[in-house]
């Protein structure tokens, strides 16, 4: 796989930033300790899969009655699966089983953020979700592609973890995508929508993003406003109002998501109740990195109000 530069520096250190905190907050708190935790080589579910950051993870407590739903996280630039325990976990004490998924994302989404042709975020996009060759930002063959990777890990864990129950999250050896909350931060997010737009799945969860907003247009990037498979009242967003990609630009391109006509945002605070329907939620949490507190663990009740799961 060949990619182009992973563009500014400012960039990059948004992203170094948030690996930094993801590393931080992976304590071994009792609670991970009961969860049953596998981690995958990539190159084990498929040959033709390379590996990129490490191990897939996979996640679930034998102890709660199951949702019969799977959570698929989809990490930022440059970051690792394993450092989405905190919220894969979360979902697993929930009752999800969980997935933090390894795969190409080196090249930051704002990559076409300058670009004038429209349709470079959705070329971005299509090549690393399916592995088309459509983008001259990024190169990923089909085996490597996100939904290659996710459909072999399912067909892996169903046969070496048959009594995980993996197999209910397959339909014809592929995703059972009506069972499946897609989720995903930064550039996760992005990718997130984009399978939403493709599959009716359960819900897709955004965190920190999409930044799929055309600068130089002045407009959120076409594919936004493509007819979705997923029924626009299943996208949720959880941003940052300080996030250095730029909330507004963010909220543009969820309103585009979700076929919102005004900017229906509501202020959420760690811990506290969340009440209503709205689809965009923005913390105002003054942190040293803003870009990725929104999947901080304190934000707990703000990913549950997400996924429409009733706290027990």
């Amino acid at each position: 796989m060949k990619s182009s530069s992973a563009g500014t520096g400012r960039y990059r250190r948004v992203w170094i930033l948030g690996l930094f905190l993801m590393a931080a907050l992976m304590v071994r708190s009792p609670l991970l300790a009961q969860l049953k935790v596998l981690r995958i080589d990539p190159r084990e579910t498929n040959s033709a899969i390379e590996g990129v950051h490490g191990p897939h993870l996979a996640l679930y407590d034998p102890r709660i009655p199951s949702q019969h739903r799977l959570f698929v996280f989809l990490p930022g630039t440059g970051g690792k699966a394993e450092g989405a325990m905190p919220i894969a976990g979360a979902f697993a004490h929930w009752g999800y089983h969980s997935i933090a998924l390894d795969y190409e994302d080196n090249v930051v989404a704002v990559t076409c953020a300058r670009s004038t042709d429209a349709a470079c975020f959705d070329h971005y996009r299509k090549a690393i979700v399916t592995g088309a060759s459509v983008s001259h930002k990024i190169r990923v063959n089909r085996a490597n592609s996100i939904l290659s990777r996710l459909q072999a890990l399912l067909a892996y864990l169903a046969l070496h973890d048959p009594a995980g129950g993996w197999q209910e999250f397959l339909s014809h050896d592929q995703p059972a995508w009506k069972r499946i909350v897609i989720a995903g931060h930064s550039q996760g997010s992005g990718h997130a929508a984009y399978i939403g737009k493709l599959f009716a799945v359960d819900r897709v969860l955004m965190f920190s993003g999409p930044q799929d907003f055309l600068v130089t247009l002045n407009k959120p990037a076409p594919w936004l406003l493509r007819h979705s498979a997923t029924p626009p009242s299943r996208y949720f967003a959880f941003l940052n109002w300080k996030d250095p990609f730029d909330v507004h630009h963010q909220i543009a391109n969820c309103m585009a998501l979700m076929d919102l006509t005004a900017a229906e945002t509501q202020v959420v605070e760690a811990g506290k109740p969340i009440e209503g329907r709205r689809q965009i939620l923005i913390t105002k949490l003054l942190t040293p990195n803003p870009h990725g507190s929104t999947v901080q663990p304190r934000f707990s009740n703000v990913w549950r109000y997400m996924a429409g799961t009733t706290p027990q």
